[in-house]
């Protein structure tokens, strides 16, 4: 091998390996940030394969709140002045790494902003305190399995994954953004530096536009009681374009008290106050500003002598002294306010008695949404947030004839998220505002598909070995199906991935081999399952004739040294019953709920005794947000005719349905009623309507 030719160093005192016929590896390097897992094990830069982790998106909900109303009332509904467009707005629930690569294929280069508020704290507490029943109580809520999993992948690794994670991430989204689109990352002293050198790199440190300050709390904040550090009270909010036509809509705040008693010290004839500006042009002559002659004196001036005599004609040129520069007349009743700069000081965090206030730890608040809307987009825009919690952005976005896309992996948050867009579309509708539909999707099998092949690389015997033991199941070493990993009295079971979501396809695969086994019963124990999964059950257990128990596997048998067996608790359980009204020959259908008890699956085992006698005694304490699809049709999305949910200043839920919902042929129909908890996990149920 080559070896490289040495020179001697200027002194000649000694050879040197590397000199300017051969420069040493670190002189050519350019300025990057490097984290473990940016480069392969070649030194080649790992590259987001956007295509092999599209997937098709699957459509779970149609929401149109107030045509559905409208309708069911017999009352005119004027598609073209109540709807903006024919867009429907997209609410999704998902890793949003799948999410933003399957959302290329249509979305390319087409959203005009993208907000995004990840996490930023390796320290981040996802659980938190959710009411419960109609009076003031709350219980704690865990962060959910996949939301843990989510966490375990982000900061497993410590920084170098959490930036990995958002490089993969920020790839795809900067490919979704439109020619004049705008990145806003929202983050705190955590990450802050990071982001920064990652997005220069991204979008070219030329496309950075603003590093903006929002100061979110007050003094104290996080400087406690024997604290060593300055109070924590602002988070950063880092502003990119994609190019250098960004959209620009520049805002102002009104003029402080003390500027306009400072600048504004004059008074006209007519007693309006106004300032005086200096009209010398920026870098005088050498810059091409126009010099001639003003009220005697001669300067380079901002305006063309033609604007000039125009101010002067309209007596806004006004020379204080003989011989002193003149200067231009600028009224207080014509000013805009002050622009607004990078320091946000005005917009407060969400207090406990805010309005907006939803229950969601990480909400922010609307005006801080609003005042990045506005700036960075124009009616009709597209805005996106992949990041999106409590729903904020859509809920701004809608009020401000924005289309939008939303996605989060967290059930609850999803859940959150819908509940305030239906509230935002009935506000609209009631004030005569048009509003646009928008539709709840969800990837499907092929998520867990993804996970299992990136996270697990398909390795899951001991983890179901170990489900099972705790579950006092025996494990099948000779099992009749692969589907089928163990047997505990007569039902069999089976145990799924342990990052995987127990879908709709498996659980008929898993079913059709226990009927194939001669059983009767089959337990599947799942950390998640697919939203409505339990209206698949149903349908199966008719067909089969197998019955389907559905277990969340408690997240207990992960902690280390645990011998005992925690709960394993079967998914919610949902009863509901036609009602019919008649009045002379006209019929109409309700739905009224007759139980409900919820699963209980993110409780913390301290507190799950005293709530499932609580959800024993009334179970209708734990549904948060109810709904009915009078006409469900199997294999379709479900369709909100009908809902009800509890909002943080009305905790009363009604338990009938007041739609009176009226079908245009006879014969039987089959109604879809949907169930939320106060924990975000849904479950379903078909009723069955005979309308004769």
């Amino acid at each position: 091998m080559a070896q490289p030719k040495k020179e001697s160093q200027p002194n000649g005192t000694s050879p040197a390996q590397y000199g300017p016929d051969n420069p040493h590896p670190l002189s050519t390097l350019r300025t990057e940030l490097v984290w473990e897992g940016k480069y392969d094990e070649w030194g080649n830069r790992r590259e987001v394969d956007a295509a092999s982790i599209a997937m098709p998106l699957q459509k779970i909900e149609t929401i149109d709140e107030p045509r559905a109303r409208a309708k069911a009332q017999g009352l005119l509904f004027d598609e073209s002045t109540a709807h903006l467009d024919d867009f429907r707005n997209m609410l999704i629930w998902g890793d949003n790494k799948l999410v933003a690569s399957s959302l290329l294929a249509n979305y390319r280069g087409k959203i005009d902003l993208i907000y995004i508020d990840p996490p930023f704290d390796v320290g981040a507490d996802f659980s938190m305190n959710v009411p419960i029943g109609e009076k003031n109580a709350v219980v704690h809520k865990d962060q959910s399995t996949l939301e843990m999993v989510a966490y375990r992948d982000t900061w497993g690794r410590g920084r170098d994954s959490y930036l990995q994670m958002m490089y993969e991430r920020l790839v795809l989204i900067k490919a979704l953004l439109s020619e004049n689109g705008a990145l806003y990352v929202h983050c705190d002293w955590h990450v802050d530096a990071y982001l920064r050198a990652m997005l220069d790199e991204l979008f070219a440190p030329q496309n950075f536009v603003n590093e903006i300050v929002w100061k979110r709390s007050d003094a104290k904040s996080d400087a406690g009681q024997g604290s060593r550090h300055y109070s924590r009270i602002q988070d950063t909010i880092l502003f990119y374009r994609n190019s250098e036509n960004v959209t620009w809509n520049p805002l102002y705040v009104p003029l402080s008290e003390d500027y306009v008693e400072g600048f504004f010290r004059y008074s006209d004839e007519d007693g309006r106050r106004y300032k005086l500006e200096n009209m010398l042009g920026p870098g005088g002559e050498a810059k091409g500003n126009p010099v001639y002659e003003v009220k005697g004196v001669t300067r380079a001036w901002r305006y063309s002598k033609k604007k000039m005599q125009d101010l002067i004609d309209r007596g806004l040129v006004v020379q204080t002294n003989p011989g002193t520069v003149p200067m231009r007349k600028s009224y207080l009743e014509d000013s805009k306010g002050v622009q607004i700069g990078t320091w946000w000081d005005d917009i407060s965090m969400i207090r406990g008695w805010s309005h907006e206030k939803c229950g969601y730890t990480t909400q922010k608040p609307e005006a801080l949404l609003e005042r990045i809307i506005l700036a960075s987009t124009n009616p009709g825009d597209l805005v996106a947030d992949f990041f999106c919690g409590s729903g904020t952005t859509g809920v701004v976005a809608e009020k401000l004839d924005r289309r939008w896309i939303m996605a989060d992996l967290g059930r609850f948050a999803i859940h959150t998220a819908r509940k305030r867009m239906i509230d935002a579309q009935r506000k609209q509708h009631d004030g005569d505002r048009p509003y646009r539909a928008f539709d709840v999707f969800n990837l499907g099998r092929y998520e867990r598909q993804w996970w299992q092949k990136e996270r697990l690389k398909g390795a899951d015997d001991d983890h179901r070995r170990v489900v099972l033991e705790f579950y006092k199941a025996e494990l099948l070493k000779s099992a009749p199906s692969p589907l089928i990993h163990g047997k505990k009295g007569p039902s069999l079971c089976h145990v799924d991935g342990i990052d995987g979501i127990l879908t709709r396809r498996e659980i008929e695969a898993v079913a059709s081999a226990a009927k194939e086994a001669g059983a009767k019963e089959v337990t599947c124990l799942a950390w998640e399952f697919e939203m409505d999964l339990r209206l698949e059950c149903n349908r199966l257990e008719k067909e089969l004739g197998v019955k389907i128990k559905l277990i969340q596997i408690p997240r207990e048998i992960m902690e280390k040294n645990r011998t005992e067996p925690p709960p394993f608790l079967e998914v919610a359980t949902l009863e509901a019953k036609a009602v019919y009204h008649k009045k002379g020959k006209e019929k109409s259908v309700d739905i009224k709920l007759t139980r409900f008890l919820p699963s209980l699956a993110e409780v913390p085992s301290k507190e799950l005794k005293a709530l499932q006698e609580r959800a024993i005694k009334n179970g209708f304490d734990f549904i948060d947000f109810w709904a009915v699809d009078f006409d469900f049709q199997h294999g379709g999305p479900f369709n909100h005719h009908w809902q009800d949910y509890r909002t943080r200043k009305d905790r009363s839920l009604k338990t009938a349905s007041e739609q009176r919902y009226q079908y245009p042929k006879k014969g039987v129909h089959t109604a879809c009623v949907k169930v939320v908890d106060i924990f975000g996990c849904d479950t379903s149920i078909t009723v069955e309507i005979d309308y004769e």
